[in-house]
């Protein structure tokens, strides 16, 4: 409630939460940016090994295992925090931790990539995409996505995820049931309604031959991603207060009826689906077991300017590289990448992150008094990359 301290949602009085710290959030940041980087090494330095390639490939998953840290993320502070004017100062934290190093990356990618016609954008780039891009609405508009910044398709779905979170929580709170339920009535209203209308509709305006653009656009449109971050949310407390048979009935259902309805629609998404929730599941055991590696951790606690700078980092690299194709060739690119990204995260987070959450702290304690945290939470458990 705006003006009132906020009540913590659905808190239970528990000894001991598997959200005691942030190690396991870190080390799941870690192994999602070390897959994300794994995919996009593997496309500009194959190693035509068909089994390695496959496996530098499947790191495509850690974009999803990032929208889960992100939903519990969020959960996490929603109700630990009690303060005036939550959902304000939600939004500036938020805004202030991913504005400033995307609306910098913006300018650094038109200049390396151009605006010239592209798999992304088959009509250019133009005023129309940086606009959207740079007010985080590409995500709604087919060739504003990846056009302008490689890999903002997320970027896009975590920020629309964040304008919705505050009502989400707020009225659902801890019932998690909700989260699954709702999860489920987007997922098929996605699969049976808005996929086919809105691939026809735009495969219409872009022309014949773009079909699979269209439907890639589709595929990583934020309807499509948000019941990943829906589970994320049930998964949080699902983990806090305990799971139930009701719980597991909820996503046999939810599988059924996904799978009835890609057989009906021939959506392709049921796989998607499953694919989310086995790293769900993963994801939930790496806190339950209270899993972390410092090493992985300190990508973690970097993984969203890496994130951001490793496709500079390759598209550099590309441009020099002394080795023909091959294995060897594939893990030096990779070691030399993920090793000059977290360089540039350490860079960026001195000369711009550190400063833009100095000023995010100063804007929501300002004249309110210190907020009491009920749980010591380091500064690197907000990160959402």
């Amino acid at each position: 409630m705006q003006g009132q301290p906020r009540p913590i949602a659905g808190r239970t009085e528990k000894a001991a939460t598997p959200f005691g710290r942030s190690h396991s959030l870190d080390f799941l940041r870690g192994l999602a940016i070390v897959g994300v980087m794994a995919i996009h090494v593997s496309q500009s330095f194959p190693s035509h090994i068909r089994a390695v390639d496959f496996a530098f490939m499947c790191g495509w998953t850690g974009v999803n295992v990032f929208y889960f840290v992100s939903a519990m993320t969020m959960c996490l502070m929603w109700t630990q925090r009690t303060e005036t004017n939550p959902t304000r100062k939600f939004y500036i934290r938020r805004f202030l931790r991913i504005a400033p190093l995307f609306w910098l990356a913006i300018p650094l990618y038109l200049l390396v990539n151009g605006t010239d016609p592209s798999t992304n954008a088959p009509n250019g780039i133009g005023p129309l995409q940086v606009i959207l891009t740079a007010t985080f609405l590409h995500g709604f508009w087919p060739d504003s996505v990846n056009s302008v910044v490689p890999g903002d398709w997320s970027i896009a779905a975590e920020m629309t995820f964040y304008l919705l979170f505050p009502l989400l929580i707020t009225a659902f709170g801890a019932r998690r049931h909700l989260y699954l339920v709702l999860a489920i009535a987007l997922h098929l209203v996605n699969v049976c309604l808005f996929k086919p209308f809105a691939f026809a509709l735009f495969s219409a305006y872009y022309g014949p031959g773009n079909e699979a653009f269209v439907w890639n656009a589709l595929h990583i449109s934020f309807l499509n991603q948000l019941p990943v971050f829906l589970v994320g949310c049930a998964l949080f407390f699902a983990l806090r207060d305990g799971f139930a048979k009701s719980d597991a009935a909820i996503l046999v259902a939810f599988i059924a009826l996904s799978f009835i309805a890609d057989r009906a629609t021939g959506s392709h998404e049921f796989n998607y689906l499953m694919i989310n929730l086995v790293l769900g599941a993963l994801v939930a055991g790496c806190i339950r077991l209270a899993i972390h590696w410092s090493p992985i951790e300190a990508l973690g606690r970097n993984s969203y300017s890496m994130y951001l700078s490793h496709f500079a980092v390759i598209y550099g690299l590309r441009q020099i590289w002394p080795l023909a194709d091959g294995l060897v060739s594939l893990l030096i690119a990779y070691a030399v990448t993920a090793a000059l990204s977290y360089l540039v995260a350490l860079t960026t987070w001195h000369l711009v992150e550190r400063r833009a959450q100095d000023l995010a702290h100063r804007l929501t304690t300002a004249g309110s008094g210190s907020s009491a945290m009920r749980l010591g939470i380091a500064a690197s458990a907000t990160a959402t990359r």
